[in-house]
């Protein structure tokens, strides 16, 4: 495919700078190809650490081609990369697990180490869950959360993986709670910890968002459409100096929907109450159909009605290596300063 090898070649030439930056600061996990926006849209090409990671959202990409590419990158950026390939391109992006697609190297699919900010983290090209371990486009938030958390208390919501977490801890928090649903998210931030040995304990916490939101923030918990209860961790009304919000577009549980596109002051307001006076919140919306102006609007507005008007607003924009040719990349991050 001349066009996707024309394509490549001119993604890998732009981020020439880029890389030397990256690998100065100590981060060997990046994205190499950004399809949608140079020129193949539905194809991703990332590094991590060790591993050259594949995957296709729109159709499967043929095995020569695979190859080419993988050759291509490995040649440009002169290392071995082990490849990894998830086709994606089924119903809710799930991996086709055919071991049929293409064979991977089994070297490839162990247990890996990548690098980010001079940080360790597990990588696993293909694993129970559909997404990588460490999403790469927040790299700028969790860098900017690295330069300033030093003597801070953190609560990192949506915790994923914990990698704001692992950031504030080795920025200088004083105390770091990662919290999130999923136990196997967890485990994995663990994982990131124990990478890390030279770091303070981190907390770990597994709740639903809404009655661990709403316990810390002293409002009262209730069920969505009265449905019963499910059981949940009990937790401490309190404030934390630094709080980082970034949840997934859409979820639904017996406490509560999230919902990025209608709703997401349900989500904004108990993590302002759970802000300290003086302290500041990240938040994060990664909807593309989201629009920055409207969205910073309505976020500013559901501050200014809940009595805690913002100082200083910050728009911290993603990592260069998610090109956005309108300017509009999906992702959206505000810092904002009470």
């Amino acid at each position: 495919m001349p066009a996707l090898d024309q394509a490549l070649r001119a993604a890998l030439a732009a981020r020439e700078n880029l890389f030397s930056d990256l690998h100065t600061q100590g981060t060997d996990c990046y994205r190499l190809f950004h399809g949608t926006q140079e020129g193949a849209p539905g194809l991703t090409v990332d590094r991590y650490g060790p591993q050259l990671l594949v995957q296709s959202f729109h159709q499967p990409l043929q095995h020569d081609a695979l190859q080419a590419l993988a050759d291509r990158v490995r040649e440009q950026l002169g290392l071995p990369l082990l490849l990894v390939y998830n086709d994606r391109s089924k119903s809710h992006s799930r991996i086709d697990r055919n071991p049929e697609l293409h064979q991977t190297e089994a070297a490839a699919l162990e247990d890996l180490v990548g690098q980010e900010w001079g940080l360790n983290y597990r990588v696993r090209g293909r694993h129970a869950g559909q997404d990588p371990l460490l999403f790469l486009d927040l790299r700028n938030a969790r860098g900017w959360v690295k330069a300033n958390s030093a003597g801070k208390s953190v609560l990192n919501l949506f915790a994923y993986t914990c990698g704001v977490g692992l950031c504030a801890a080795a920025g200088g928090a004083r105390e770091v709670v990662n919290l999130d649903f999923a136990e196997g998210n967890l485990a994995v931030g663990r994982e990131n910890a124990a990478l890390n040995p030279a770091l303070p304990t981190m907390q770990f916490i597994q709740s639903d968002y809404f009655p661990a939101i709403r316990q810390l923030a002293d409002l009262p918990i209730s069920s969505r459409r009265g449905q019963k209860l499910p059981s949940y961790p009990r937790l401490q009304p309190r404030q934390f100096d630094l709080v980082f919000l970034d949840p997934p577009a859409w979820a639904k549980s017996a406490f509560g929907t999230v919902d990025l596109l209608r709703d997401y002051q349900s989500l904004l307001k108990p993590a302002l109450l759970a802000t300290a006076e003086g302290g500041t919140l990240v938040c994060c919306n990664n909807l593309a159909k989201v629009e920055m102006s409207d969205w910073r609007t309505q976020v500013l507005r559901c501050a200014e009605k809940l009595g805690r008007p913002v100082r200083d607003c910050q728009v911290l924009a993603p990592a260069t290596d998610f090109p956005s040719r309108d300017g509009k990349p999906p992702l959206k991050s505000l810092i904002l300063r009470f």
